[in-house]
């Protein structure tokens, strides 16, 4: 059976879910590929396994329920959040994290609510939360790039640490995120944080080796890949251009009011656009059909409260970045906005 993706009540895009799915899934490749040069393999072991736990996942339930299996894997959709879970993640994260999130993505959020259509949340994001909240040490244990690395690691090594926790030479993750100068590194966002809180500024913070070329220490290019497979899914007219661009727009109105306020302890807009998650957010995981507001208004108003949330999240919470609790949160109020934001129909409102 080919199902097609309704647009509105009245007219439909004409492609099959499945062919949409395939067309994110090849939107995110730019930024995959991204992951890989800068990051090094490990993104493709989480993906692997990702993939295999959906499907297995998928099968079950779909069993369980005495419906057919194969339609359920052939649409895609969990095979696109597997791909956005594994993007999402440390890629040297031990194997089980990548297993527990993607099991929790498909049997709770999705098919606990009736499957595909019927989630209230985004199941990549509410799995990510989920791991972040449950191991916040092995999600934030980012590497830092290649050439930042005291010891580079082959693709053996890098299986051996997701799977075993150490490397064949007895290196832990921590170990190995020590940099050349024997500093261990964190993520740019984290760094920031850090340093701010323990009173230094953004420019002493951007001293260390991590920002000697902010594009050339990779969040920034993992960004511009998914900036170009997001412009390539709404040239393709998959998603609608209204929530990225309320996404985008509200960081870079907050940042840059942030920068004219405290320069000294903002680090401004275009680093808060190229850091982090804000790229796949914008474009992969704000954007999901199901859990996302449905009229053109309440798609603005949708990405710029993610886009608003995620700075102030940023910037006054807990966490460095903030995409995946922004989506969430902004989940819970899509009826609300739906409801206000519905076109009046003919002749509503008029006196008779």
């Amino acid at each position: 059976m080919k199902l097609t993706m309704a647009s509105s009540p009245h007219s439909h895009s004409h492609k099959s879910l499945s062919r949409l799915m395939q067309t994110v899934i090849l939107a995110c490749i730019p930024g995959l590929i991204a992951q890989l040069y800068f990051f090094g393999t490990g993104v493709l072991i989480q993906l692997i396994l990702a993939l295999v736990t959906v499907s297995i996942s998928e099968a079950i339930i779909m069993l369980i329920r005495k419906r057919p299996v194969w339609p359920a894997l052939g649409d895609g959709s969990a095979w696109l959040t597997a791909v956005l879970l594994a993007l999402s993640i440390p890629p040297l994260a031990p194997w089980w994290v990548i297993v527990i999130g993607s099991f929790f993505a498909i049997v709770i959020v999705k098919q606990l609510y009736g499957g595909l259509g019927f989630n209230l949340f985004n199941p990549a994001m509410a799995a990510y939360v989920l791991l972040l909240i449950s191991f916040p040490v092995q999600m934030t244990t980012w590497m830092p790039v290649s050439d930042l690395l005291a010891n580079p690691i082959s693709l053996t090594q890098q299986l051996s640490v997701i799977i075993n926790g150490f490397t064949s030479a007895g290196f832990s993750v921590d170990q190995l995120r020590v940099g050349v100068d024997g500093v261990t590194m964190a993520t740019p966002l984290d760094t920031i944080k850090t340093d701010i809180a323990h009173g230094l500024t953004v420019s002493e913070s951007m001293q260390a080796a991590i920002f000697n070329s902010w594009l050339g220490q990779g969040w920034g290019w993992v960004n511009l890949g998914f900036l170009i497979g997001g412009l390539y899914l709404i040239k393709a007219k998959v998603i609608n251009w209204h929530i990225p661009v309320g996404v985008l727009a509200s960081i870079a109105v907050c940042s840059a009011i942030g920068y004219i306020a405290a320069p000294g302890t903002e680090p401004g807009m275009v680093f808060h656009l190229f850091s982090g998650a804000t790229m796949l957010g914008a474009f992969f995981i704000a954007t999901d059909p199901v859990s996302a507001a449905t009229t053109n208004r309440g798609r603005l108003i949708y990405g710029a409260l993610i886009g608003l949330l995620v700075y102030l999240i940023r910037t006054f919470g807990g966490y460095p970045d903030a995409m995946a609790f922004a989506v969430l949160l902004l989940n819970m109020a899509v009826p609300l906005i739906d409801y206000y934001t519905q076109p009046r129909t003919y002749g509503h409102g008029v006196n008779k």
